[in-house]
């Protein structure tokens, strides 16, 4: 690895040269240039060091380029600027990573970043009271997403989805559906929508004497079975997007288990509640928090915090040392209120990570779609996987930062144009594959001892240009697990594709007519064989398929 390469040889010279080698860190920055001109791939390691061994960094910077030089994998290594050094690769050093590529196959891109970590992912967690709606579909295809992303830098993950099936919103959804099945309308405070009236005709036919029951056993059965179904609706809806989850965590557990009243006993006797106007609230202040909060209230009932904090306790008894949270726009102060709450509890405040998703805006013809049939008042994921599919769906809602408003064009996702970003991405893997067949069909094959393969000759400036797209991909899944940004291997996706079409354009691949193949024509394909390799990687860690034809 060329990071290591450039490690060990700033090791070297500075103990050499009596310097403190201490100061170079463990790990090392390479990067490719904007400009290609400027060499395959820099490094800033000397503007980094030298101010702390005390030499000029253009000197230093000197030193490490005639060392680096002397190294039988780079070809030249060239001081620019105030210290950045410009590093060329030997073809055959450059042409190791298609080697790499064909023995790691569907391994290529992990690593070990989070290796031994026990993280719970707790994303969507929509309230069980109405189909997923936009900004769930969102948080379905990231979390996903970036749970593939954790785990393929050696994170053990558990998906969790946590149903809200306690509290308010759950009775005005029971009202919703009683109001349904008696064919009135939705109470003003409830739902409304074509599946409140699908789940109380389900309710009816489990329960035909359900309305003339007294109202307590009336409410209890359509809360029984109507929450039931909107479940396994959710559930069967998330499965077809892709979406699967390890735990389904049913908040009102935690009240029957008398898992609340533990936790807030335990804060009392902790001096973390205090008791004001009836209710009592937790010194979250103390913590971090911009107020204090109410978690019993005056009435005695639990606010929605005091589950917040048993939901917490609970993952960490069960032994996850991070617990992300994946939540919607409107929950800023939940990240204050969470880290707020470990703290009080005695346990680590980084323990908690919350991820803040913001809207997602449907637009056709130029213009907003804002009804769902279905729903009534929101769109649905339902409604966009029945405009576009699964695929284009997952993509587009994972390819922008997921803290950025998202504008998706339905018109553009329904093309079979490269101005639709799935499809480029989709076509050049089925384009690779029907690349593969031809060879096939040609008698040509790429040897299975890849030392047999003379990718020394690739030494086009775009088979340069497109091994190297190939060599970024594990940096760009471990930047995407540790910043926790999956949108960053879409980007490079579309990258690879672009590398690749202009690739193809510019290098033949098979021979033509009565031409016989030669070690470059192998040399070629097995670089086509690892870019196809890395496409399917990459569209794996978003879900989202690799077709062989297209």
């Amino acid at each position: 690895m060329l990071a290591d390469l450039v490690r060990s040889t700033a090791l070297r010279v500075l103990s050499s040269r009596e310097l403190d080698h201490t100061a170079v860190p463990e790990t090392v920055t390479v990067e490719r240039p904007r400009n290609p001109e400027h060499g395959d791939y820099a490094t800033n390691l000397a503007l980094q060091v030298a101010k702390k061994v005390g030499v000029a960094p253009r000197e230093l910077a000197g030193w490490l380029a005639e060392a680096l030089a002397q190294a039988d994998d780079v070809a030249t290594a060239e001081v620019a600027g105030p210290g950045f050094i410009n590093l060329r690769l030997a073809a055959d050093a450059q042409g190791e990573i298609v080697r790499d590529v064909l023995a790691a196959t569907t391994a290529y891109g992990t690593g070990d970043l989070l290796a031994g970590r026990k993280i719970n992912l707790e994303f969507v967690s929509a309230n069980p009271t109405g189909p997923i709606h936009l900004g769930g579909t969102r948080w379905a295809a990231v979390g996903d997403a970036l749970g593939r992303v954790l785990t393929a830098q050696g994170a053990a993950v558990t998906r969790e989805y946590y149903f809200n099936d306690a509290g308010a919103q759950i009775d005005r959804f029971v009202r919703s559906l009683i109001a349904a099945a008696k064919g009135e309308p939705a109470p003003e405070d409830g739902y409304a929508g074509a599946y409140l009236s699908d789940i109380a005709v389900e309710v009816m036919k489990s329960e035909p004497d359900a309305l003339s029951l007294p109202e307590a056993e009336r409410d209890e059965v359509f809360r029984r079975l109507g929450v039931g179904l909107m479940f396994d609706e959710i559930k069967r809806a998330l499965h077809e997007f892709g979406t699967d989850f390890d735990v389904f965590f049913h908040e009102d557990s935690l009240h029957s288990s008398g898992v609340v009243s533990e936790v807030v006993e335990d804060l009392k006797a902790k001096g973390h509640l205090y008791l004001a106007d009836g209710a009592w609230w937790l010194r979250s202040t103390e913590f971090g928090d911009d107020k204090d909060r109410v978690v019993i209230k005056s009435d005695g009932a639990p606010a929605y915090i005091a589950g917040d904090i048993a939901y917490f306790r609970d993952k960490r008894a069960r032994g996850f040392d991070l617990c992300i949270y994946m939540l919607g726009a409107d929950h800023h102060g939940y990240i204050a209120r969470l880290k707020a709450a470990a703290a009080a509890l005695d346990d680590d405040p980084d323990a908690v990570e919350v991820l803040i998703g913001q809207l997602v805006n449907l637009v056709s013809d130029g213009k907003p779609v804002r009804m769902s049939k279905r729903a009534g008042t929101v769109i649905t994921m339902e409604d966009l996987v029945d405009a576009v599919g699964v695929d284009a769906a997952r993509y587009s809602l994972v390819r922008s930062s997921a803290d950025s408003t998202l504008d998706i064009d339905l018109d553009l996702l329904r093309k079979r144009s490269n101005d639709n970003p799935v499809f480029y991405v989709q076509y050049a893997h089925a384009r690779l594959c029907s690349l593969a067949r031809n060879a096939a069909d040609l008698g040509i094959t790429v040897p299975t001892d890849s030392t047999e393969i003379a990718v020394g000759l690739l030494t086009h400036d775009r088979e340069g240009d497109l091994i190297r797209t190939i060599g970024e991909f594990g940096r760009v899944v471990r930047t995407a697990a540790e910043l926790r940004e999956p949108h960053r291997v879409a980007r490079y996706l579309e990258d690879m594709a672009s590398a690749y079409h202009k690739f193809y354009d510019s290098c033949r691949v098979l021979p033509q007519g009565d031409e016989q193949p030669t070690p470059l024509t192998v040399a070629r394909l097995a670089l086509c064989m690892a870019a196809r390799q890395v496409l399917a990687n990459g569209l794996a860690l978003l879900g989202v398929t690799a077709p062989e034809r297209m």
